[in-house]
């Protein structure tokens, strides 16, 4: 009998990573929810807070899973160091610009830049890495573009928060590949936290005395609020973990799909329980942009079944 194709995990692992995928988009697409329960504090007292106890989730975790070693031999290694550090200053950006969105009535243009952001991963890797496209991921990339414009027309203005969004996480995810299977998800996050927290420090200390965006609530709107502001770091860091670990057990083509389920909840999110405006241009801007995603999985599959269809071995001469 031919054993099994390497390329693909067995079924309940695959089964588990499946579940595991769900949950980390699924907690992921309800972020904003997180973030207006989080009122009256402003965006960046909430970036601050989610910096400082997201590190200490990672503390504990590291702790908890006795991984300091491997955290700490991260650490000594200057070219990870910098890696990470350009990796913390996008991921900071990333953070900023969709807690303002989903706080301030931009959690669908928020949802917009999580549709596109796998579009704009792939033009990315075209320009900066100058990979090469299949036909089918030019007519994907050329689609998008084309819903861009049309919101845009349609919107009056560009979407910023949607192309801020996008770009900053496909940059973040390029980057991160720069260190490739080297850094594990918890190390990788504890490392970027640990670069953003003295900044975030300062960021609080200069909120509290100034009072600018509101100055800083915590601790002063009772202790539910405090719990809230406080159970940022662990859902920072636990759709992370949940995801990394399910990239070990899915293939890419999985992967990808599941990863519509976020903006979905967060166009949801927005629609139904925000009340934000969906004009005519909108959903037909929507619309183009999924077309897109239908042709870039269809052609993910196809590449996938192939690639593995190559890595088969020959059964033709094996003993049944």
């Amino acid at each position: 009998m031919s054993a099994p194709s390497p390329t693909r995990p067995p079924r309940s692992e695959a089964s588990v990573g499946v579940v595991q995928a769900i949950v980390a988009y699924g907690l992921w697409g309800l972020m904003p929810l997180l973030f207006v329960a989080m009122a009256p504090a402003g965006a960046f007292e909430i970036v601050a807070w989610r910096i400082v106890f997201g590190l200490g989730f990672c503390v504990i975790a590291i702790a908890v899973t006795r991984s300091w070693l491997r955290t700490r031999s991260l650490m000594v290694q200057r070219r990870v160091m910098g890696v990470m550090a350009i990796a913390a200053v996008l991921i900071v950006v990333n953070w900023t610009v969709y807690v303002i969105a989903t706080t301030t009535g931009h959690t669908v243009e928020a949802a917009l830049g999580y549709f596109i952001n796998p579009l704009v991963t792939i033009a990315l890797g075209v320009v900066l890495l100058h990979e090469r496209l299949r036909p089918a991921q030019w007519t994907a990339v050329g689609i998008s573009i084309v819903a861009v414009v049309v919101i845009a027309v349609g919107y009056g203005q560009m979407p910023w928060i949607s192309l801020a969004l996008a770009f900053s996480f496909g940059l973040y995810g390029l980057v991160k590949k720069r260190v490739g299977g080297t850094v594990d998800a918890l190390s990788g996050l504890t490392i970027e936290t640990m670069w953003l927290t003295p900044f975030a420090v300062v960021a609080l200390v200069v909120l509290g005395i100034t009072g600018i965006g509101g100055g800083i609530t915590f601790g002063g709107e009772g202790w539910v609020h405090a719990l809230i502001m406080i159970g940022a770091g662990p859902a920072t860091a636990v759709p992370l973990l949940l995801f990394a670990s399910s990239a070990r057990r899915l293939s890419l083509s999985t992967l990808g799909l599941t990863q519509y389920l976020t903006p979905v909840m967060q166009l949801i999110v927005g629609v139904t329980i925000q009340h934000e405006a969906m004009s005519t241009s909108r959903w037909i801007g929507f619309a183009i942009v999924w077309l897109a995603l239908v042709i870039l999985s269809v052609d993910s599959f196809a590449a996938a079944r192939a690639s593995r269809r190559r890595a088969l071995p020959s059964t033709a001469a094996e003993p049944v």
